[in-house]
This record gives C-alpha cells, sequence and structure tokens, in this order.
C-alpha cells in the first residue's frame, strides 16, 4: 500500500516516525561475518554495505532480486535566467532518449541487471522562479512528492534514484545554502558547462533566492527553492524507508533533493548510502553536513541516477561475498 499525503504537515508526521533498521537482521549479519574466511575488516566497505542491505531489507541474508532505479524528470523557471548551458526543451529531450535506450542510465542499468523507469513531471509548466516567490506552492509540492513516494515498489530489495532537469543544479546549490549556510559561491558550481559569466550569473541567482527563502524549515525550503523532479526524489527516499528498501543516492541535485528531510529528522536518511562524488565542488561540503561519505570518485557529474547504478555492481558484489563465502570451519581453515 502506498502512503497518501494531504499536506507538509503530514509530511512532517509521517518523518518523525519513520521506523529505524531491524536489529535481528543485523545480529544475524553481525554472527556470520566474522566467521568468514579472512581477516576482520579486510574487505573494508563491502562489509558494512551487507550489514546496510540487512538493517534496512529487515532480512538476513539480504537479497537483490529486484534492484530498481527511478529518474524523475522536471522543469524550472530559473532556466529562464541564464543558468545553464542548454535550454529547457532537452529536458523533453533527454527523456525520449531515456525512454528509447539511448542514455548512460541505460547502459548502466542493463549492465547491473537494474528496472529503469523514467518519470516526467509536468515538464510543460516548470517550477515557478524562485528568486520571486517560491518555486512551489504546497499542492504542488505534495503532489510531486507523493509521484515520488508512488514510484517506489514494495517488494524493490535496492532503489537507486537521479534526476533530469536543466537548472536543476541550481536549486540543489540554493537547497543547502539555504539549510547551511555560506557564501553562494561555495555550493555553486559549472553544472552542464557553463562559462565564467554563466557561473557568475547562477551564483547571483542561487543567492538571490536564499536571500528569499532562507530561515525557513527543511521541507519548506525543498518547496520553495527545488524542483518537482528534486520533491519526487525527496518522496522515493521516504516511501522506501516505509517499505524496507535501501537507497542508493546519485550525486549533488538527488543529494541537495533528500538533505531537507534530515534537517527536519536526523536519521532520515539512515537507509541511504550515497553512490559517487559528484565533480560539483559543493557536494563533498554536502556529504559533510550530512555525514556520509560517498563509495567512489570517478569525477562523474552527469545526473540520471547514473552514479547510483554504477554503485550496484559494488553492492551486488558486496552481498556476494557475505552470502557466498565460506567460514573458517566449512572451508577447514585455521583461525576462525
Amino acid at each position: 500500500m502506498n502512503t497518501s499525503i494531504s499536506s507538509v504537515l503530514q509530511l512532517r508526521e509521517i518523518l518523525a516516525a519513520l521506523p529505524g533498521e531491524d536489529g535481528g537482521a543485523v545480529a544475524a549479519w553481525a554472527a556470520r561475518e566474522p566467521q568468514l574466511t579472512k581477516p576482520p575488516g579486510s574487505l573494508g566497505r563491502l562489509e558494512d554495505l551487507g550489514r546496510w542491505l540487512s538493517a534496512w531489507q529487515g532480512q538476513h541474508p539480504p537479497r537483490l532480486n529486484k534492484v530498481v532505479a527511478r529518474v524523475f524528470a522536471g522543469n524550472h523557471g530559473v532556466a529562464a535566467l541564464g543558468v545553464s548551458a542548454f535550454p529547457p526543451e532537452v529536458t523533453v529531450q533527454m527523456v525520449a532518449n531515456f525512454r528509447h535506450g539511448g542514455a548512460a542510465i541505460n547502459q548502466l542499468c542493463t549492465t547491473f541487471g537494474t528496472e529503469l523507469e523514467v518519470i516526467e513531471l509536468e515538464l510543460d509548466r516548470p517550477t515557478a522562479d524562485f528568486t520571486q516567490g517560491p518555486a512551489m506552492n504546497e499542492a504542488e509540492f505534495i503532489q510531486a512528492f507523493q509521484a515520488g513516494m508512488d514510484a517506489v515498489p514494495a517488494d524493490a530489495d535496492l532503489l537507486c534514484i537521479g534526476e533530469m532537469g536543466i537548472a536543476n543544479t541550481t536549486a540543489a546549490a540554493a537547497i543547502p545554502c539555504a539549510l547551511y549556510g555560506g557564501e553562494a559561491g561555495l555550493w555553486t558550481g559549472r553544472g552542464t558547462g557553463i562559462d565564467g559569466a554563466g557561473l557568475d550569473r547562477k551564483t547571483q541567482v542561487v543567492a538571490a533566492g536564499v536571500a528569499r527563502h532562507g530561515g525557513q524549515q527543511g521541507l519548506d525550503i525543498l518547496r520553495c527553492l527545488g524542483g518537482r523532479e528534486l520533491a519526487a526524489m525527496a518522496g522515493a527516499v521516504v516511501a522506501a524507508r516505509l517499505k524496507r528498501v535501501p537507497v542508493l543516492l546519485d550525486g549533488y541535485v538527488c543529494t541537495a533533493a533528500v538533505a531537507p528531510l534530515q534537517a527536519e529528522f536526523p536519521g532520515a536518511l539512515d537507509h541511504c548510502v550515497v553512490a559517487h562524488a559528484s565533480a560539483e565542488p559543493g557536494h563533498r561540503r554536502l556529504m559533510a553536513e550530512l555525514g556520509k561519505q560517498p563509495l567512489f570518485d570517478l569525477g562523474m557529474r552527469l545526473g540520471e541516477a547514473s552514479g547510483a547504478a554504477l554503485a550496484v555492481g559494488v553492492v551486488r558484489a558486496a552481498l556476494a561475498c557475505h552470502t557466498g563465502m565460506a567460514t573458517f570451519a566449512e572451508a577447514g581453515v585455521s583461525g576462525g
């Protein structure tokens, strides 16, 4: 059953009552892991990933029979202010490319056995210019958040989330700037590859948005400065927690979209792992604020869940080691 929300107040009540990790599943993982034929801790974060899967799936052994990726697409009113190297029409064109199997995310999902779905969110109706007012009113925000919640299958074992939306790195910079403070330039990067003058414009837009909407609670910041696809990603993360589905977050835009959840309810992102460190300069600063470390850093900045989809291979490797390795007793090896 999908949870239906009708207001930000109700959403805050849901956040305050999010379930925690499954202690029994963690105990079962902890009983098996030290018995495997390797020195303790020698597989590093692969061991941590096995625990994470067990804890948030609520079962041991964990499984990865159904891994899903959800890419949310939206358009932004601030695109008209010259903050991107590409026009808003590219969002629609890239959604078509996803559907025809021609994007990077298609290749990565095929490679690692991941089911892909693209959800477009009123691409013909961009959000409002957040330098002039809120990007979304409450009804628009709730509708987008609900779309994200509804996109998460209850039988998923792992969820990858990502986005497509021209100008969404501007929203991504504005959200953590409003949440954590600091000069707009510390959070603002080149996104799709804008030149120096474009970066100056983008930074000014971020600063203007934060000046207008800063000082609010996390969900209100997401509503006022975000976009429909960012709200939907936050909704997917909440639904995944309720349905016991661990989440792989993609890069800067994705992490910025869910940061307001943590601001509202510390621990709201405990079931999430950040897949990779984006080349966008604000991403490392944001991960530090959230206490998250990426699984890898390959200089990626594409979005569209590409880093999260690539990380599925690492998570599959972690599961294979935890469930497939022999114990010391089974292998007849001394030292267990």
